[in-house]
Formats: structure tokens, sequence, C-alpha cells
């Protein structure tokens, strides 16, 4: 047992966040806590890490365990370079590295007295830096970045330049190479693109300790979690498997309960005509009889109508009854550049009725740069684009630009649609989750989640037939996604949407667009079939196109997949000798370390420093070969190289 929660409960005002909360985290388990936005799963998180006291109950962990945790909004002060402020994290290692640099300098003038005793206090000191990892931080270090989403050119900027979510991704880095027992994680995925998602799945998924996280991507649940804790008013239940298995088995218990109640219900109903016609019988043995029955069901537990799935927010998008023309969206020869770094060039493009389409790629790449110019909000540098007849567009814009500051939610709907009634305002917002005072809560005033939540009220008020979104999943719980996704599905129109969340992406795309390298790449398929077509490796992706065959002729792409699998064997080649060299090195640091044991060797200063010196060189020439090495495993693909 790594960490033990007893009957945890936290309550603010009147209002019960966590009752009675009873769980374990083993060794090597990895768990996640899931419920709709409020529900308390950042409260969970805060007691279990101390940074909130419970109301009752207690929190146990096993003796010396490191609990490490990142919080949903992580703040990081810091004016260093993204590098050295990550390289500096593990401060274990960075002492016990300076202090065998001492060792290193103080057996160089050592008397004989003290030579055997420094160098018996370096191999001990060498060997536990090596056992935790020591030689090989340097390339972690670069590893973690790189999986983050950071290139090499990113290495050297300030800390202090950087964006909140840039600045979440280093946070993040710091606490993986920490390496605790117990990695806590609030939402992780919320600024990372695909790649780097799938990165820290495979990362949390090898990791040896433990790990609880909170997340709303249920890919990154199915594929890390083999444990789920649901918060759900209060009540905190376990669940084992993956998300996946949870949602299958909280439906049965939901649906077995539902039925349950139906029948006590149905029952009382029975008795309470009973007792109204024993009562209408007016006689002493019908009385006796009926006040029977009204003192068992007054001694019935009653049970509680169980939750339904956000059966109070059911969305539904409207064209209006206007059908557009066949070619919905035509993109021409369009390119954009900020600051000199361009984004994309060349891309053209067209979108035909009916289809629904997703926009991928790494952060930074251009796509929500893309939907602006689309949306008239920022100019192309270079091409066109042209709406098809009749086309008519809804936006929805992942910062909420488009919400103005100055107004109240009620405002910002009416402003909007001033020929609806306040009743209609109201009830319009209701279907948000937008009831009582909360309609007069200023925009400025909103979270993430509900400025997410008013955006998609105002879009859904107004009918458009070419839906246009920026990841609309941010900010939602499990929940709201999954309603949104249903409204989605039924949707009779054009969908063009960016998005990071895989799950949303393989329920929604017939059809994927990735921005890589500054070229748009058309996977005519659904999100399997382009995992398919990324995996094949000798896959060369097209361009857009539609209308005109590849300009390369037949000979031109032979020779190109000649030079390409010729690249390939290349680095696999490369790779081979120097796995070859480090094994050699590495085996002659065995052989120094069983040589330092030896009396003959240990009792000779100049010996001992000459090995000791020679086992220092190896590890700096691991060290080189591995970055090498490391350098050649993330050119996965054969352009690349």
């Amino acid at each position: 047992m790594l960490l033990a929660c007893h009957h945890l409960s936290k309550s603010f005002g009147t209002d019960v966040i966590i009752r009675d909360a009873t769980f374990l985290i083993e060794d090597k388990e990895k768990a996640a806590i899931v419920g709709i936005n409020g529900a308390g799963k950042t409260t969970l998180l805060e007691m279990i890490t101390g940074s909130l006291s419970p109301d009752s109950g207690e929190v146990v962990t096993s003796r010396d365990a490191v609990i490490g945790y990142l919080s949903q909004h992580q703040g990081l002060d810091s004016s260093g370079t993204i590098y050295d402020e990550v390289f500096s994290s593990n401060r274990r290692l960075l002492d016990m590295e300076s202090a065998l640099r001492d060792l290193e300098e103080a057996m160089k003038s050592a008397p004989e007295s003290r030579a055997a005793a420094l160098a018996d206090e370096y191999a001990a000191l060498n060997h536990s830096f090596e056992l935790i990892g020591g030689y090989s931080y340097r390339s972690e270090v670069t590893g973690v970045l790189k999986g983050l989403g950071f290139t090499e050119a990113d290495f050297d900027k300030r800390c202090s330049q950087l964006s909140g979510g840039l600045k979440t991704r280093i946070a993040l880095a710091k606490l993986l190479l920490l390496r605790p027992d117990l990695i806590i994680l609030d939402e992780p995925t919320n600024h990372l693109d695909i790649s780097s998602v799938k990165w820290l799945e495979d990362y949390l998924r090898s990791y040896p300790g433990a790990v609880l996280i909170v997340a709303h991507d249920r890919y990154f649940l199915d594929r890390i979690a083999s444990k789920i804790i649901e918060i759900d008013n209060g009540a905190v239940t376990v669940f084992s498997g993956n998300y996946t298995d949870y949602a299958i088995k909280k439906e049965a218990l939901r649906l077995a309960a539902l039925s349950a109640y139906e029948n006590q219900q149905s029952y009382i109903k029975h008795q309470e005509e009973v007792i109204r016609k024993l009562h209408s019988f007016n006689r002493e043995k019908s009385v006796k009889r009926a006040r029977s029955r009204e003192k068992m069901l007054e001694k019935m537990d009653v049970l509680e109508r169980p939750t339904q799935v956000r059966s109070d927010m059911s969305l539904s998008f409207s064209t209006g009854g206007v059908r557009s023309g066949d070619d919905v969206l035509t993109v021409k020869d369009l390119a954009k550049a900020y600051g000199g770094k361009k984004l994309f060039e060349h891309v053209d493009l067209d979108i035909k009725r009916g289809e629904s389409v997703a926009v991928i790629g790494e952060n930074g790449t251009g796509k929500t740069t893309l939907l602006k110019i689309l949306n008239g909000l920022v100019p192309a540098d270079h091409g066109t684009f042209r709406l098809g007849t009749n086309v008519t567009i809804g936006y929805y814009d992942q910062e909420q630009q488009l919400l103005s500051n100055d107004k109240n939610v009620f405002d910002e709907i009416q402003d909007a649609y001033p020929k609806m009634t306040n009743t209609e305002v109201r009830n319009a917002l209701a279907l948000f989750l937008f009831t009582g005072d909360d309609v007069f809560k200023p925009v400025s005033a909103l979270s993430g989640g509900e400025r997410g939540r008013l955006s998609l009220a105002k879009l859904i008020l107004s009918p458009c037939n070419f839906l246009i979104l920026d990841e609309p999943t941010n900010h939602l719980d499990i929940v709201s996604k999954e309603v949104l996704e249903n409204a989605l599905e039924t949707y009779e129109g054009t969908l063009l949407f960016v998005s990071h969340d895989r799950y949303f992406v393989s329920r929604l795309a017939g059809r994927i667009i990735e921005l890589e390298g500054r070229r748009f790449i058309d996977y005519r398929g659904d999100y399997e079939y382009y995992l398919e077509k990324k995996e094949a490796a000798a896959l060369i992706p097209q361009r857009f196109t539609p209308s005109e065959k590849p300009a390369s002729s037949s000979r031109d792409d032979w020779q190109r997949k000649k030079d390409l699998e010729a690249a390939r064997r290349k680095r696999e080649n490369d790779m081979k000798k120097i796995e070859d060299a480090i094994s050699g090195l590495e085996a002659r640091c065995e052989e120094i370390d069983t040589l330092l044991t030896k009396e003959e060797v240990f009792t000779d200063n100049s010996k001992c420093m000459e090995l000791t010196a020679e086992q220092s060189d190896i590890r700096a020439q691991i060290d080189e070969l591995f970055e090498k090495w490391s350098e050649l495993e993330e050119t996965k693909d054969p352009e690349g190289l």
C-alpha cells in the first residue's frame, strides 16, 4: 500500500463535496479520478497532497514515500532557460554528481593514507549514482522535453517569456524527472497536442511508480488507468478496469438502481391506493389495516432517483432549414506567416456538403490561424478562399474572443438575440447549466468551462449549415463532451473542427487533415484509417490536390521510395553500431568496477586514480553516444533523415 484515504469528507458551507471517501493506491498502480466539473476531483487531490484539510477522515502514506503533484493551474516563477529549469529539477542527482566531482578532485591530491578511503567512498557513491540513472539523466531531460513538444531550438528560451500553457508543460517535465513514488496529475493533457499526449501515455504506462490522474481525455484514461475512482454527488466509488470498463459497469449499476427505484415507487403508489380504499370503507378493521400499512411505509427506506446522464443538458444544432450548395469551402494557395515564421503555405483545400473534417497537428503549427482566416478574423498573406452557395457559418472560438467581458451572461445572449423574451433567454441558458443568479454573473468572472458553455449557447441559437469549431471540448467534462458529440452526430450540416481530443475526433471525423511541416496532408478516412496510414512505414502522404493527379511521375515516386528506404537502412545500421559501441564501453566500466574491488588496485593510489579517470571518460562517451542514438531513434519519419 502506497497511499490510503480513510473516510475523507469535505464541505464548503452547506455544500457537501466529498462524503466518506475510502480507497487505496497500491505500489505501481495507475488510477484515475473521474466526475463532472464541480464534482470535487481537485478538492480530493488537494486533501491527498495536504494543501487542503479534510473535515473528517485521514490520508496515510507509506513511510518515506515521495509524492509529486502537478496542479491544474501550476505556477512557474523562473527567469532561467527551459533546459536549465528542467535539468535542475532532480536535486538529489545534481548533488550526487557534484559530490562525485569533489571526490575526484580530492583523490588527485590525497595522501596515501586517505586514498583507499576516498576510492571506496567514490566507488560506492558512483554505484548509487549509476543505479538511479545519473549517467543517463541529461539524455532523459532532452527526451522528456522533446516528448512534451519542445524542440532543441526552444531549450534556451527564458521561462519568464512563455505562456501559461508552456509553463505548465515545464512543470510537468520537472515532475516526471523527479521520479516520485506517486505522480499526481490534475488535467495534464489540457495544454498538450496529440503527439505529446501519446508520448505522455507511453511514459506513464511504463513508469515504475504509481500514478493518480484527473483527466477528461477518454483515450488517455483507457490506455493508462487500471482503476477508476468516481465522484458522484459527493459519493466516492471505486471501479476496477479502465474508463471503458467503468462506463459499462456504471451504466449497468445506474439502470439497476433506476429499476429498483421505479419498482419501489410503483409499490408505494399501490400501497397508498390500498390505504385510501381502506379508509374509504370506514370500518374498524379497515382503518386498523390502513394504519398498519401507513406505519410500514413510514419505516421504509425510500430510494433516491439515480442521477441521469446529464439529462439537464440536451443540445441540438440546427441548419435553419437552409441547404448549402455541394461545394461548401474552396481554398486556393493559402499561406500565412507570423514574425517571419511560416505557419503554412500553398494550401489547396475543398470541403463538400455533409463532410465532417478534423484538423489535427502539433500546437503552434497554425490550425487555429486557419480557422480564423476562414472566419475573416485574420488576413491571409497569400491565396484565397471561397464559401459555397447559401453557406452560413457558425464559429466556436476556443479563446472565446467573441464574448464581451463587460456584459453578464444574460445580456450576452439577449443582446445577440434581441427578439428572444426573458423567459426564452433563461430557458436557453438553463440548457447549458446557467440557472438562478448564475445568469447574472459577469462574463469576465466565468471559468474556462463556463465561458465554453456560454459560447456553445450562442452558437446553438444561431442556425447555420457550416460549423467551424476550434477545440470545442476544452474545459468540458466527459459527460458534457458526450452530450456535444451526440448533438454533432445528428447535425445535418457540414463540420470542420480542430481538436486534440482523440475520442472526439474518432467519433465524429470522416476525414482527417494533418498540419505538418507547413503543409496539410489529406487522409480521406476516419481516425482509425489515419492511424493505419501513419503507422505504415513506407507511407508518402498526398497533398491537397482533390481534382488533380500528383505532379511527380511514377519513376520519380519509385526513386523517392528507393531513397527513403536507403535512408531508413542507414539509420538502422547507425543505431546498431552505436548500440554495439555502448555495450563495449559498459563492459569496460564493469571491468573497472571489478578491478577497483581488488586489494592490489585500491591500495595503489595512482592506479586507482587512473582507472577512475578512465571510467569518467567512458561515462562521457556513453552519454554522447546515447544522445546520438536518441536523435536517430526519434527520427521515425523517413523524410526526417
